[in-house]
């Protein structure tokens, strides 16, 4: 199933860069960050929501939505 987040603050590529980065960390690896907006399989990466949402505010952003 496939999960969508909106990201506050991130505004451009340097933005999308330090997402996957951390997203990494936490191997975090199929996944597809655009600028505002992550997009992945929660299944398929056998992680969680809130394991992505950390990920995101250790990059300094802010998940203000998700589906």
């Amino acid at each position: 199933m496939e999960n969508i987040f909106i990201v506050e603050g991130m505004s451009c590529e340097h933005c999308v860069v330090a997402v996957n980065k951390e997203l990494n960390k936490v191997n975090i690896t199929d996944v597809e960050v655009e600028i505002g907006k992550i997009t992945l399989d929660i299944e398929k990466n056998s992680t969680t929501s809130d394991t992505l949402i950390k990920a995101v505010e250790n990059a300094g952003y802010k998940v203000i939505n998700r589906n």
